[in-house]
């Protein structure tokens, strides 16, 4: 079965999610994004979910973890959460 290995950075607004897509296309640091920013509980681990398979996450965050080229920022992608900045390490 696929899996991938995935982080993100959950937030209330758009605008918030794309002023720190700014700042990661600057060099920010993805996991220091997250741990200040994102709502989600994997903000602790700076984002990290680990390892996703097809399914497991709400279908517009789904299609970009199993779409969308590696390593590169994503989104904002909006979801009955807020809007979320997603990135994919690596699929297996």
């Amino acid at each position: 079965m696929a899996f991938a290995l995935v982080r993100h950075i959950l937030v209330k607004t758009a605008a918030e999610a794309e002023k720190l897509k700014q700042q990661l296309a600057k060099g920010a640091d993805f996991g220091v994004l997250a741990r200040k920013h994102s709502l989600c509980p994997s903000k602790k681990r700076g984002g990290d979910l680990g390892e996703v398979r097809p399914g497991q996450m709400v279908r517009s965050v789904d299609r970009v973890i199993f779409t969308k080229p590696l390593r590169q920022v994503q989104g904002p992608v909006k979801s009955s959460f807020g809007y979320h900045l997603i990135e994919v390490i690596y699929r297996g």
